[in-house]
């Protein structure tokens, strides 16, 4: 007896060794683990999930049973997480991790959603921890998809499609997401940290909520930008918002200051890109051309080039763009203004 207890003690240290050397390996997985993502306005949406394969089995009511809790892949249970709130299939669901859990059926399925995301398979799932149970409706699709999959589609401002593909069958799920409520809490966030102090973030939020159409709040955090510091961007910001209301002549004075305190590649970006933007390239290419002459040592001189380029591409001569182009890379400084003038040479090419 006694040596019957031996040879079992040390079967259970042999076993319980094969099993933490096993673990202890990284070995190929026969469904791997793979993991996709998407950003909807400032929303991250993650998928992490495992990718059986057909195999040439029978998939759907077969090795996927019809009216069971499905982890929707393989091994783990899939998960999904959103940086913020979000609307899944019209239901709202906070900011979070959850597992993702499927019903299948030869109707519509049951789309799950679980708070108690570390489960292994479904076999720990608890109908109480559910955040979200609803319909979702599969499609039939003609090409058979050998491992099973997620994809984002219809990626629009606020929303985006979540699918499942896997043999011949796709699931949508779809997530939308409140842009401009995740943009505002967000910044809100932000400036009540470290920023709290910095003169451009303030002015960034004010130029927000000036494009979505908020002035008063653009101009709370344009005054806001201009206590924290009389700084180029805060002062033009706050000007914009000034035009923006109606008064003018605020606006002005604000850039006659903001003008006082740019430095010269400033003053350069300040006097062209409205041109730019109005589509004046006539003027661009003289106030450039004369600055040039005025100023033939200065080190912005392949910023005034990069300029003309592009008042030139906006002419359609794509040879005289090339050129200043050219001229540009050739008084650049550094990788970064390289990079900045190549990407513009690109973007010239592509029209040719």
């Amino acid at each position: 007896m006694k040596r019957k207890n031996t040879a079992l003690s040390i079967g259970l240290v042999l076993l319980s060794t094969t099993a933490f050397a096993q673990s202890a390996l990284r070995l190929p997985d026969a469904s791997p683990a793979a993991e996709t993502g998407q950003t909807i306005g400032i929303t991250d949406v993650t998928v992490r999930y495992h990718r059986p394969a057909v195999n040439k089995r029978k998939i759907w009511d077969g090795q996927v049973p019809y009216g069971v809790v499905w982890r929707a892949g393989a091994n783990e249970n899939t998960t999904v997480s959103f940086s913020t709130p979000v609307k899944v299939e019209g239901k709202d669901v906070p900011a979070g991790t959850y597992a993702l859990y499927m019903v299948p059926a030869a109707g519509p399925w049951t789309l799950v959603l679980s708070r108690f995301a570390g489960d292994w398979g479904a076999y720990n799932y608890d109908p109480a921890e559910d955040v979200l149970r609803v319909a979702v409706t599969p499609r039939s699709v003609p090409e058979s998809q050998e491992r099973l999959g997620y994809t984002f589609e219809d990626l629009g401002k606020d929303s985006a499609t979540l699918v499942l593909r896997w043999e011949k069958l796709a699931v949508p799920i779809r997530i939308q997401v409140d842009v401009a409520g995740a943009v505002r809490a967000s910044i809100e966030a932000e400036l009540r940290g470290g920023k709290h102090w910095n003169a451009d973030a303030w002015a960034a939020a004010a130029r927000w909520e000036l494009r979505n159409g908020n002035l008063e709040a653009a101009l709370r955090d344009a005054d806001r930008a201009v206590e924290a510091g009389t700084t180029l961007t805060a002062l033009r910001t706050k000007a914009a918002v000034l035009e923006k209301k109606g008064d003018a002549k605020g606006a002005a004075e604000l850039r006659a200051r903001a003008s006082s305190v740019a430095n010269e590649a400033e003053t350069i970006n300040i006097t062209v890109a409205p041109m730019l933007g109005e589509k004046k390239y006539d003027e661009a290419i003289a106030w450039l051309t004369g600055y040039a002459e005025k100023h033939p040592d200065s080190r912005e001189l392949w910023r005034v080039h990069a300029f003309l380029g592009d008042a030139y591409s906006g002419k359609k001569q794509p040879d005289r763009a090339r050129a200043e182009y050219e001229k540009a890379m050739a008084g650049a400084h550094d990788n970064s203004e390289r990079t900045e003038v190549q990407d513009s040479i690109n973007s010239v090419r592509a029209e040719e």
